[in-house]
Parts: structure tokens; C-alpha cells; sequence
């Protein structure tokens, strides 16, 4: 198997990565045969797979846009994957020159394509650190830099919480990371549920085993459980909803069914 040159050494390219399937689904290049191979079986249950991501990357443009016009200038993306075009720095600091932006990846594909893409820019960095260990992305020298705590902090968990299963306390870590944010912060979130997807559950549900078999297990929770991550937040109008609900630009309209998938709310810290 050919190692191409971007990929950092030391990476096992024979093992599927969710930040390297989602960048396939989004028609990006950092990815493998191995991802492209299993978001091809599950695309095969869900065709609609790309739609779904397209919609959460256009949701967060729209969250980041307005944590800019709130006056919010420091953004923390947690489990941020392979930069994208309109990715969260480039839109907070279009929209907020100066916002700082710290992202927060596992994976080494995601976070050394994240290094070259944020090189010479003061106002944005990386983390090599795990949703699961809050404590270790909040101790981070790199986030301590940019981001100050005792200011409002646009939080984003976007499609991220659904790769956390149950037995690893995701409920208590998100609530971790709420109780070191300054009042007035906001938490953006995306999560996967069997709610809203255009087929029958067990139709779904392979392109959930899928991601099984590939040991990222993908939790697909009720709109209820999704509600409860925003515990301690006073949800920003129109709640928890559909990705094309929330907040749509007047000038596009999502018709695919696929983007309606799954639930994207903003919450602020009283």
C-alpha cells in the first residue's frame, strides 16, 4: 500500500478512520483506500451519508457565524477532523478578525493536515487530545495560549458525541468541559440519531454496524438523550432541531431528506 506524503509517519494506513471517511464523504483527499472502502458499505445502506455531513458542516458555518455576531472571539473545536474549505478559523475570522480558534483532534492525519494548514497563522492552533479527557485538552499549553477561560468560549461538539459510547461518560465529560467556560459561552452541537432519517431503522442500522466493524462504534441516541448534553445551558432560539432548521440562510433551502438526520442545537451558559 502506497504511503502518500502527507500522511504523518507512524499511522497504520490499513486501519479506517472516522476523520478520513467523513473527509471522503465532504470530497476531500486525505483519506485511504481503507476509509474510502468502508464509507463505500456504508453508503450502501445510506446513500445519503454525504448529504448528512454536507449539512453538518453548513450548520456549523452558520453557528460560527453567529457566535461572531454575539461578540464571541475565541472558539474551541473539539474533535474538529481534516480541515475543510470554510472551516471554523476561516469563518470566525473572516466574520471576527483576531477570533482565535483552537482545534481538537485524535487522529495524527487530521491534526498534522490541521498544522500545515494553520502555519503562520498567530490566531490558531492544534491539539493532539480526546473528547473522553477533558481535563488533558483544558491543561493543554497550546489551548492556554489562545484561549482565555474567563472569557465566553464558543464550544462546538460537532458530529463528534456520537462516536462516545455510554460507558465512557460522555454526559460527564461535556458537562467537564461546561463547568470550565465563562457565563455567556455557547455550546454547539451536531449528533447522529435514528430520528429524522428517510428509511426504516434496521435499513440504517448496517451502515451503523459498519462503523462497528471498523471499532468506532456509531451511538445513534434519541432526541431526548441528545438534549440532555445541554444540562446547565439555556438553549438559543429554535432549540434542538433538524441541521437545515437551525437558523437556515434565506437564500438556500435543504430539499434532501438525508440533511434532515440527526439534531443540531446551541446552547448558552447562563
Amino acid at each position: 500500500m502506497e504511503r502518500p506524503a502527507w500522511a504523518p509517519r507512524g499511522i497504520d494506513i490499513s486501519v479506517p478512520s472516522v476523520s478520513r471517511i467523513y473527509d471522503y464523504y465532504l470530497g476531500g483527499s486525505h483519506n485511504f483506500e481503507v476509509d474510502r472502502e468502508a464509507a463505500r458499505r456504508a453508503m450502501e445502506f445510506m446513500p445519503g451519508l454525504p448529504k448528512v455531513m454536507q449539512a453538518n458542516r453548513a450548520f456549523l458555518r452558520r453557528a460560527v457565524r453567529f457566535a461572531a455576531a454575539e461578540g464571541i472571539d475565541q472558539f474551541l473545536d473539539i474533535g474538529s477532523g481534516i480541515p475543510t474549505f470554510g472551516n471554523v478559523h476561516e469563518v470566525a475570522q473572516s466574520a471576527r478578525p483576531g477570533a482565535r480558534v483552537v482545534y481538537v483532534d485524535h487522529d495524527p492525519v487530521a491534526v498534522a493536515h490541521s498544522e500545515s494548514v494553520l502555519a503562520g497563522n498567530e490566531n490558531a492552533d492544534v491539539v493532539t487530545a480526546d473528547l473522553r479527557k477533558p481535563r488533558e485538552i483544558l491543561a493543554s499549553p497550546r489551548l492556554q495560549r489562545l484561549i482565555d477561560l474567563n472569557r465566553p468560549v464558543a464550544l462546538l461538539l460537532v458530529a463528534i458525541l456520537h462516536f462516545v459510547e455510554d460507558q465512557d461518560d460522555p454526559y460527564d465529560a461535556v458537562a467537564e468541559l461546561r463547568d470550565a467556560l465563562a457565563p455567556g459561552s455557547l455550546l454547539v452541537l451536531t449528533h447522529a440519531s435514528y430520528e429524522g432519517i428517510p428509511l426504516p431503522p434496521e435499513r440504517a442500522g448496517g451502515a451503523v454496524d459498519v462503523y462497528k466493524d471498523i471499532r468506532n462504534p456509531l451511538i445513534m441516541r434519541s432526541r431526548e438523550d441528545i438534549a440532555r448534553f445541554f444540562e446547565g445551558y439555556d438553549m438559543v432560539e429554535p432549540g434542538l432541531v433538524p441541521m437545515p432548521n437551525w437558523r437556515p440562510d434565506p437564500a438556500s433551502e435543504d430539499e434532501d431528506p438525508y440533511s434532515y438526520s440527526g439534531f443540531a442545537g446551541v446552547g448558552r451558559t447562563a
